[in-house]
């Protein structure tokens, strides 16, 4: 997959993003205790990262999620069980404030073919976009299905989100 895209200020606010961009400012002054802080605050929001993939349910053991406040990104390197559950953690890791890229490093001990992935916009829901992709809006069980656990609702989706949309 290599690097995806999100929208910046959507998603789950997950650490202190605005804490991140001033100790970024400061940092890029050249201020050596700015740079410390904002190494500190990237490995705080990894570790927020990593936190909130594991609250869905992904075992984190094999994985090594890093922030990078001056990109906005989060790398994502490991091992993971099959492509589902790849295209999963790089969403969670994604869709929060903050993120506007992710680096892909993960690697599939069974690989299948790739989601396709769709950014919500205003007045979407789960059928129009299952209409969209399928043909059918009595489809979009599918895609909730496959945006669980990080959807609880298939009601409840906002602007900025990135879902998943399996073949």
């Amino acid at each position: 997959m290599g690097l995806l895209s999100f929208v910046r200020d959507a998603g789950e606010k997950l650490f202190g993003r605005k804490d991140v961009e001033q100790a970024q400012a400061s940092a890029s002054g050249g201020d050596a205790a700015a740079v410390d802080k904002l190494a500190e605050l990237n490995t705080k929001a990894a570790a927020s990262i990593t936190a909130y993939v594991a609250a869905q349910g992904f075992d984190t053991s094999a994985l090594a999620i890093a922030f990078d406040g001056a990109n906005s990104a989060v790398s994502v390197s490991g091992t993971v069980a099959d492509q589902a559950t790849r295209e999963k953690i790089l969403l969670c890791c994604g869709n929060v404030d903050g993120v506007e890229h992710v680096n892909d490093g993960l690697q599939v001990l069974n690989p299948e073919p790739e989601a396709r992935f769709h950014t919500v916009v205003r007045g979407d829901t789960l059928s129009a976009i299952a209409k969209t992709y399928y043909g059918n809006a009595n489809a979009y069980m599918k895609i909730f299905e496959a945006n669980k656990p990080m959807l609880g609702n298939p009601d409840k989706i906002y602007p900025g989100q990135t879902l998943r949309i399996p073949a």
